[in-house]
């Protein structure tokens, strides 16, 4: 595996990993933090997980089924890390994790405000034991905001984010979206953050503080869509369903497809834009060319003030169809368009089981594919490898690091540090 760090030697026929030879000290729970670290850690970083004695992170019994097993959740999104246990409570545990830093180039957590400068691991202190560490710190709220000390979730960030208020139908309620972006968002622009700090810190030899507050994230994944709408027509941006954009465009929605089940649609999205070039491949296809001189669809603004006609239109040629065919029929022509995929359909897709699955073997969970990292680099390879058990690396990194034999660890056990 060409993961990084001392564990695993590197192998000269294959390419270095872009992170190798970057320590993270990992002190994230959940899902904001930990998609960061295991960001990291599929760029090739060494992520040290450091987790509560018997207990572990909180993500380990999320749905855990059965019970005692380490949860889908908390494998999905530590993986290729290593894990210690280290009880920051003790004072024998802080002098661990402050020898630890000594060694390290990040440091990462999200916990709720105040808890890590109750631990004493404030940025100061941080920084006094390791003036080159980078640090890194996901809350809900801005520090200086009003809202610093209110704890967070996914749903509570895309909710103050701004996400939910434009996500929906325009007649409804407002809707959580399925995506994780308050959460795994976070993550990944706490990830870009840091990868930043690691370049910054060639040039001026000196670590950094970083903050990312999920409610900035998702107010930033509005930019081409929320943002524009506000500043074009001056209001806050309308729920409008499936339109996408700016909500001026038809077609632009989900069509009806066989055999009926509850994901068989196709999105079919045609652009303004081209001289209606879109358009017009599309009435090809669906064997309606002769709409093609119809005053009503002349034109983007006449064919959404018949929007219902043009949908009519499209579902009676997609209800022929599986969303695949038409998605690859449409897609052949030039039109852009989407099957509806669900989770199983991703999980079967040839395309994808290659190049986004990879298969592990969890001591606990079995065999089993689970998604890997998208961004594919020429010269940095680094499999998808499982979660740690709880603790599972304690013996070898406190021997590392620390320069610890068997005998301090069964001490430290006995004392209740690891």
């Amino acid at each position: 595996m060409e993961n990084s760090g001392p564990f695993i030697p590197q192998d000269p026929a294959r390419p270095r990993a872009a992170l190798e030879g970057v320590r993270v000290i990992d002190l994230t729970q959940w899902e904001a933090g930990t998609a960061c670290t295991e960001t990291l850690a599929w760029l090739g970083a060494d992520v040290i997980k450091v987790e509560r004695p018997e207990i572990g992170e909180q993500g380990r019994q999320s749905v855990s089924d059965p019970p005692g097993i380490d949860s889908y959740y908390f494998l999905l999104l530590n993986a290729n890390k290593r894990s210690v246990t280290l009880n920051l409570k003790h004072p024998r545990g802080k002098e661990m994790l402050r020898e630890m830093l000594k060694t390290a180039d990040v440091f990462v957590e999200n916990f709720a405000a105040g808890t890590v400068e109750r631990l004493g691991f404030d940025y100061e202190t941080v920084r006094s034991i390791n003036p080159r560490i980078i640090c890194a710190r996901i809350r809900g709220f801005a520090s200086d905001s009003r809202f610093a000390d209110f704890k967070s979730f996914d749903a509570i960030a895309q909710s103050t984010g701004g996400s939910v208020g434009m996500t929906g139908e325009s007649d409804s309620y407002p809707m959580i979206p399925g995506t994780s972006i308050g959460d795994t968002g976070s993550g990944l622009h706490c990830a870009i953050g840091i990868l930043a700090a690691l370049h910054q810190r060639q040039v001026t030899g000196e670590g950094q503080l970083i903050e990312v507050a999920m409610q900035e994230v998702v107010m930033n994944f509005l930019r081409g869509t929320g943002w524009v709408r506000h500043f074009v027509f001056g209001h806050a941006a309308e729920r409008q369903g499936n339109k996408g954009g700016m909500g001026q465009n038809a077609p632009a929605n989900i069509y009806p497809c066989k055999p009926g089940g509850p994901n068989d649609y196709c999105m079919v999205y045609t652009s303004r834009g081209g001289g209606d070039q879109h358009w017009k491949r599309l009435l090809e296809v669906i064997g309606r060319e002769d709409a093609k001189d119809d005053p009503r669809f002349s034109n983007p603004d006449r064919r959404l003030e018949h929007q219902e006609l043009v949908d009519a239109m499209i579902s009676d040629w997609t209800r022929s169809r599986t969303k695949f065919e038409a998605m690859e029929i449409l897609g052949k022509a030039g039109v852009p368009a989407g099957a509806i995929y669900d989770t199983s359909d991703l999980a079967s897709d040839p395309d994808l089981k290659r190049r986004m699955f990879g298969t592990i073997d969890h001591p606990q969970r079995g065999t089993f594919a689970m998604p890997g990292w998208p961004v594919k680099m020429s010269n940095s390879k680094v499999p998808v490898e499982p979660a740690p058990l709880l603790g599972q690396n304690s013996e070898e990194v406190y021997r590392e690091l620390l320069g610890l034999s068997p005998a301090d660890l069964e001490q430290l056990s006995a004392e209740g540090v690891i």
